[in-house]
């Protein structure tokens, strides 16, 4: 017999079933509450909220652990590739050989994109945002390619093409953002690889491939590709459950990456660090005003919502960036103060107490500057990376049988009854 929860209200005893997750977690079902009781929880965030039962990605923020399908993100980092990556997220296991190429060929043969969505990219305004023109553009795919999703092999492709093209999307925005010729996927090349060429090469100068660029953006990739129930995959999630097309779930989530305390957060910190260094590098000043409560400022990139400890991915994508700097022997100002920043956050007993860690955006920044990623094409390639999670969780809450459209509930603050009062009344 399982656990349970006893709630005792007016006089009256409820048993609240204890569901127990693979790792141990538990939660209290809650299905039934409002049914037996006449009662609802109330969590603004959703911080102590379990929407779901999952199977993709395990975070224990306590202990600095998180695990694709059961993998630990150390061990992608280190041997797997962003494709590869992809592919347990989406199918569950890591593929055989004879998978990753069938996947590898599927993902050139829909690199491409159709000719006449070049007309959509050329009449945004030119201060359009990015993310923006990103979420579009996605939303349009589903007129380019109407087609059912009523059966396994076709769900493949639609997932798979969506993973091909969102990189073509990004660098040919960029590029005709710039005014630029668009240079297309070459077959010749692997995933990143196509972005970096797709991005960075010109007729006038063709853009050299270099491993340790091709690295940082694979191990980038791949730290970004699920962090479980966040913002943006929450809302795949709520949307997709209105049974809407793929293509509108995943450019909602493209949306909800946009803001500057999700996706933005890599952009903000190298804002910060800039004003910063503008400021003649008084990086004391800047935690000054962090610890001081009547001040506004806070330091960007410090902390998180899950992780109590040292953000795990933070400690990889540290040792990407030094070694990216190193062998482009590039210096990097704001990495001297990122990096006296780091430093005082581990020792302040201020930063301490209140559990605020480097957390990945911290360091994610440096690195795509140092590939040359302009800082207006920051969440997009976050996006870039964090679209395998949200197919995978897409997939799955598609097939949970205990599927229901997400309908949150509310407690109303408002004014009592209150008749209508006619206009000549109203004096």
């Amino acid at each position: 017999m399982g656990e349970f929860v006893t709630l005792t209200y007016q006089g009256e005893s409820f048993e609240l079933p204890v569901i127990v997750g693979s790792e141990g977690e538990k939660a209290i079902d809650i299905s039934k509450l409002r049914s037996e009781t006449g009662l609802i929880t109330l969590d603004p965030g959703y911080a102590n909220t379990g929407a779901c039962q999952s199977s993709i990605t395990f975070m224990d923020g306590e202990k600095g652990i998180l695990r694709y399908r059961g993998i630990p993100v150390e061990e992608l980092a280190q041997h797997s590739t962003f494709k590869e990556t992809a592919y347990l997220l989406i199918n569950g296991r890591l593929p055989n050989t004879a998978e990753l190429r069938h996947f590898s060929i599927m993902l050139n043969d829909h690199s491409l994109i159709h000719e006449d969505m070049k007309a959509f990219y050329q009449n945004f305004p030119t201060a359009s945002h990015p993310m923006g023109i990103l979420s579009a553009m996605v939303n349009a795919l589903r007129s380019f390619y109407p087609e059912l999703e009523t059966s396994e092999e076709e769900t493949n492709i639609m997932v798979t093409r969506l993973l091909a093209k969102i990189r073509t999307m990004a660098a040919m925005s960029y590029k005709i953002s710039r005014g630029h010729t668009v240079v297309y996927p070459r077959p010749d090349l692997a995933y990143c690889e196509n972005f970096l060429n797709m991005m960075f090469d010109t007729p006038v100068k063709p853009y050299r491939l270099k491993k340790e660029v091709i690295r940082a953006l694979q191990v980038f990739w791949i730290l970004h590709a699920d962090h479980e129930q966040n913002c943006s995959t929450s809302a795949v999630r709520v949307v997709g459950s209105g049974r809407v097309n793929f293509y509108a779930a995943i450019s909602a989530g493209i949306a909800a990456l946009w803001g500057p305390l999700h996706g933005g957060a890599n952009q903000a910190v190298v804002d910060m660090l800039t004003a910063i260094h503008n400021d003649g590098g008084n990086f004391r000043k800047a935690i000054n005003r962090a610890k001081d409560k009547n001040d506004p400022f806070r330091l960007m990139g410090f902390g998180h919502r899950v992780y109590k400890t040292y953000d795990p991915r933070a400690k990889i994508m540290k040792k990407i960036c030094d070694q990216l700097l190193d062998s482009l022997d590039k210096h990097d100002p704001l990495l001297d103060i990122a990096r006296e920043l780091e430093a005082v956050a581990l020792e302040d007993p201020y930063f301490i107490d209140y559990n605020l860690y480097p957390n990945i955006d911290f360091y994610s920044g440096i690195v795509l500057r140092a590939i040359g990623i302009p800082t207006s094409m920051f969440t997009v390639m976050f996006a870039i990376g964090r679209l395998p999670g949200w197919i995978a969780q897409w997939k799955e809450s598609m097939d949970d049988p205990n599927w229901r459209i997400c309908r949150p509930r509310q407690i109303y603050i408002g004014p009592n009854i209150n008749h209508y009062i006619p206009i000549e009344k109203r004096e």
